[in-house]
């Protein structure tokens, strides 16, 4: 338990110190043509990823449970090889719903900051016992994916036919 807090609070740093890192040239990577289409394509894998988790049936989740247990360093570096995945795609998640607002960007990260330090364990809870929140959550970030693919199709378009 101890081992397990210990890599969880290590990956809550690592998780922060990424999303700054990845805030910092969001916008000015957005500004790159194409690579809001990319961007695009990398959510809606992102979704589509979750989803076949939530749609996985429960047998395969206890098998998922009864796996051999593994070392400090082998969690910490899963947690933190997921944390630089969903750091990225969280994100661009907030960097393409923000579009050109970089205040709406900073306080969008902030609150998935707060969020994931403060209170995790609860979501991951209120998540468990009430997926329909989840299907949200994932029609956001559907559309958000969407949009962004959209508006980088239209990009690479316009740079075309320039």
């Amino acid at each position: 338990m101890i081992e397990r807090r210990r890599a969880q609070s290590l990956c809550r740093i690592a998780a922060t110190a990424l999303r700054i890192v990845f805030a910092g040239v969001a916008i000015e990577m957005l500004e790159i043509v194409g690579l809001l289409l990319a961007g695009g394509i990398l959510l809606l894998w992102v979704c589509w990823k979750m989803w076949r988790e939530l749609r996985m049936p429960p047998d395969a989740e206890a098998a998922a449970a009864h796996a051999p247990r593994k070392s400090f360093a082998q969690a910490a570096w899963e947690i933190v090889m997921a944390d630089i995945s969903m750091s990225l795609d969280n994100v661009l998640a907030v960097a393409g719903a923000a579009r050109d607002h970089p205040a709406a960007l900073v306080f969008g990260l902030g609150l998935s900051i707060v969020m994931m330090g403060v209170a995790a364990s609860f979501i991951a809870g209120l998540l468990h016992r009430h997926r329909w929140i989840v299907y949200i959550g994932l029609a956001i970030i559907l559309y958000v994916a969407g949009d962004m693919i959209w508006r980088g199709t239209l990009e690479i378009w316009l740079q075309l036919l320039r």
